[in-house]
């Protein structure tokens, strides 16, 4: 697989095929939609601040590789742009409901762990235990179009392996258990899913938020 993403790149095409599955009204989304959402304070490792320039900068890297692609019309004047990294006539990949979800995560949240996969795909897709994500995250690492993913070595003193997207080639060689801050212990189930939930609730807000931005500025280009 020849495919090396940027950390900004990364960010850009996860939130892209997040927000097609979670919010598709809002989809393709205006550059500053697309903004917001990779500036999210959840869901979001590491937490960026991008401005409208940079994530601009961003998508012309993207158009160039073929990943993305403009939209106009949907009733607007206002640019927005949508993936073409899977799943879409134009794609290289085509991936199932779960592969996708778990890539999703993958690059917009670094190195997970399955368990950490089957809870905060809850929006993407369903995987109906962690053995399912072991099994999906296991199909991606054998891909013959790939590897899409890498199982890390576990770390001393953590219960589970931890699994990283081959998307962005160099940008990931720094890893190791050194480098990477430490993990609390692992909290019960239901305390991270109200925890995902309260993270989505407020990301929706923000979303909303977007798009009452977008229709302003539409109605101030238009008078």
């Amino acid at each position: 697989m020849e495919m090396s993403l940027s950390s900004q790149e990364a960010r850009v095409i996860g939130c892209l095929l997040e927000k097609e599955v979670t919010t598709p009204d809002q989809y393709p989304l205006t550059l500053n939609s697309l903004t917001t959402a990779c500036n999210q304070k959840s869901n979001r490792e590491p937490v960026m601040s991008l401005d409208e320039a940079t994530v601009l900068d961003t998508l012309e890297g993207l158009k160039s590789k073929r990943l993305i692609q403009e939209v106009t019309g949907f009733g607007s004047r206002v640019t927005k742009y949508q993936h073409r990294f899977c799943n879409t006539e134009f794609s290289t990949f085509q991936f199932t409901e779960q592969e996708k979800g778990a890539l999703c995560v993958l690059l917009l949240r670094g190195a997970q762990t399955a368990g950490e996969i089957r809870t905060r795909t809850n929006r993407l897709c369903h995987f109906a235990d962690v053995k399912a994500a072991e099994q999906t995250l296991a199909a991606l690492a054998e891909d013959s179009k790939g590897p899409f993913v890498l199982k890390l070595p576990r770390e001393s003193g953590k219960r589970d392996s931890r699994y990283m997207h081959l998307f962005s080639g160099e940008d990931f060689s720094h890893l190791s258990a050194e480098s990477e801050s430490a993990v609390s212990p692992a909290v019960n189930d239901e305390t991270e899913e109200r925890l995902t939930s309260l993270e989505h609730e407020v990301d929706s807000l923000k979303e909303e938020l977007a798009l009452l931005k977008d229709k302003i500025r539409e109605l101030s280009e238009s008078a």
